[in-house]
């Protein structure tokens, strides 16, 4: 390198002007040393090699020459060829979880993100947000749990389009979830019953007002005047039998949480299902047998407190029956209940007196059960109803009257009828 050519940053400036004030013997070495914070020895080691090869000398050997431990062009052509093959839509942090998991290549998340950058395959697009007010996480593990359902494209036109209902815990952020058909009470229903199945009964839910979770039906002046309680959809019906305790939410925002983690699961989850090529709800469910827990290990947190509010499931209650949809019905003379569309006969019942109205219980598996005080009735499906046999018995009945006889002072008794004004009235009526 030609001494015109020497391009040094400040530093090495600096450490040249001391290197040479040091071999014209203005300053000692162990002065230098001091200057530049360096040992004696390794002053010494500059000095001889300023002193044979010049200000070059001051310039590492290893400038503008690749490292020795720099990743080999023939692994990151690579690594760019299976982004642009598989993982072309991936964000580089989960591109590079399955670049280890699938491909077997460990590389840094940074180093993979400088690469495609490079190449125009990522651009990271800084979006300004607006100002939420924090709320802190609450302290203990199922104190409270968010729950609602996302509408999305899950499988990419490759199946059926389907709800996910997730849950997520306050506290910790850990997640239970599963596909549906559709958003309503039976997906509701079931999926809490698989929640506190695994994990247990929380103290309270947090929901938005969508009419599964909270009815808009609104009571009249004279049911409010009777003291009647406002209306609830049978999934709060179903969450007061379990004493769980619910909160419905003004806004999206307010359930931030669980909204943020949608936006992870259309991320990340479409992804990894798309890596599995699954195309059916059956699939997905169990897909996410397995995703689950990956997933709360990575994301989830330590609760505050490590007390668990989670209740057990009482002994001797029945999930099947709470989690259903139940109607009141009116029980015919003939024993006989109509509900939707279709007429069912009690045969039997452990009571003696008679039953005037029963409860009709459509479960998540779709059967009908009918009960009265949560006694289960035996009953079957007919197609019409039994003909009953009406004995009319004719009977004379003899009706007496009763003889009314007037007190002696009553006003009839002291009215007297004139007969000759009655003849001379019929007289002239005669003559007209």
């Amino acid at each position: 390198m030609k001494e015109k050519d020497i391009v040094m940053r400040v530093k090495e400036a600096k450490r040249l002007r001391v290197i040479e004030e040091t071999i014209e013997k203005q300053m000692t070495q162990e002065k230098a040393a001091s200057i530049l914070g360096l040992s004696e020895r390794q002053v010494r080691r500059i000095v001889k090699k300023v002193a044979r090869e010049g200000p070059t000398g001051i310039i590492h050997c290893s400038r503008n020459k690749p490292s020795n431990r720099r990743i080999p062009e023939q692994l990151k052509n690579r690594v760019i060829g299976l982004y642009q093959e598989t993982y072309l839509d991936f964000g580089p942090t989960l591109t590079n979880e399955k670049l280890f998991e699938i491909d077997k290549i460990k590389i840094s998340t940074n180093t993979l993100r400088t690469w495609l950058i490079k190449e125009d395959l990522w651009k990271k697009e800084r979006k300004g947000r607006k100002h939420r007010r924090w709320r802190e996480r609450k302290a203990y593990l199922g104190e409270m749990v968010q729950m609602d359902g996302s509408h999305h494209d899950w499988l990419e036109g490759r199946g059926p389009k389907m709800v996910i209902m997730a849950y997520i815990d306050d506290a910790t952020s850990t997640v239970f979830a599963r596909f549906y058909d559709y958003e309503g009470t039976i997906p509701a229903m079931d999926s809490f019953k698989g929640y506190i199945e695994q994990y247990g009964i929380p103290l309270k839910l947090y929901l938005d007002k969508h009419t599964t979770y909270k009815s808009n039906a609104k009571l009249t002046i004279e049911e409010e005047l009777e003291g009647q309680k406002e209306p609830k959809s049978q999934f709060e019906r179903a969450l007061e039998e379990l004493e769980v305790e619910v909160i419905h939410a003004n806004s999206p925002q307010a359930k931030g949480r669980i909204e943020r983690l949608f936006g992870t699961f259309q991320d990340r989850l479409v992804k990894e299902m798309r890596l599995k090529n699954i195309s059916t709800k059956e699939e997905a469910n169990k897909f996410l047998e397995g995703y689950l827990p990956k997933h709360n290990e990575k994301f989830s947190n330590l609760p505050l407190n490590m007390t668990n509010l989670h209740r057990e499931i009482p002994k001797g209650i029945s999930l099947e029956s709470i989690f259903s949809i139940k109607t009141k019905r009116v029980l015919k003379n003939d024993w006989t209940i109509s509900y939707d569309n279709q007429l069912y006969q009690i045969e039997e019942t452990p009571f003696n007196t008679r039953i005037k109205s029963v409860m009709i219980e459509e479960r998540i598996d779709n059967t009908i059960h009918l009960t009265y005080n949560d006694i289960e009735l035996k009953h079957k499906k007919i197609e019409k109803r039994p003909l009953t046999l009406k004995l009319k018995e004719e009977k004379e009945q003899l009706k007496i009257r009763k003889i009314h006889i007037l007190p002696l002072d009553h006003p009839w008794r002291k009215f007297k009828i004139n007969p000759y004004k009655y003849q001379k009235r019929s007289l002239l009526a005669n003559t007209k």
